[in-house]
């Protein structure tokens, strides 16, 4: 008769499988996604995993003020601390959107202690794009 596998914790105390506690990550990717309503602010491992992320409205700010700087800027701090924690020294920065927020965001992981390798612009660019829909008719 086989031994049953112990169960390593329960479902009601948060993560099943947490693969958030103490991995230690030299370096990752920052990804900033700054819309005009909104800015998220996501630290990835080099393999892509999400380690930890905010955005302004995680970060307590509500309706029109989340598409300010100021709220980018708080979003990045938020996301940053934790894996600064986690002993991260270097990063890459991927920002895409049209956003307020794009600059704050940057200007705040700079200021982070951060080393950046190198920062990217990823807007997604139609190159004349998809065939708009026919005129209606009347």
């Amino acid at each position: 008769m086989a031994k049953p596998i112990p169960k390593m914790g329960s479902r009601r105390n948060g993560r099943i499988g947490s693969r958030k506690n103490a991995r230690r990550i030299p370096k990752g990717v920052i990804h900033v996604q700054a819309s005009f309503n909104n800015t998220i602010v996501t630290v990835t491992d080099v393999r892509g995993q999400v380690v930890s992320w905010a955005s302004a409205g995680t970060s307590g700010f509500k309706g029109t003020r989340r598409r300010t700087p100021y709220a980018a800027q708080t979003a990045a701090e938020n996301a940053i601390r934790t894996v600064r924690d986690q002993g991260m020294q270097r990063a890459e920065v991927m920002i895409k959107g049209p956003g307020l927020g794009r600059d704050a965001a940057l200007r705040a992981i700079r200021r982070s202690g951060i080393l950046l390798s190198f920062v990217r612009d990823v807007t997604p660019m139609p190159h004349n794009g998809c065939r708009p829909p026919k005129k209606r008719r009347m």
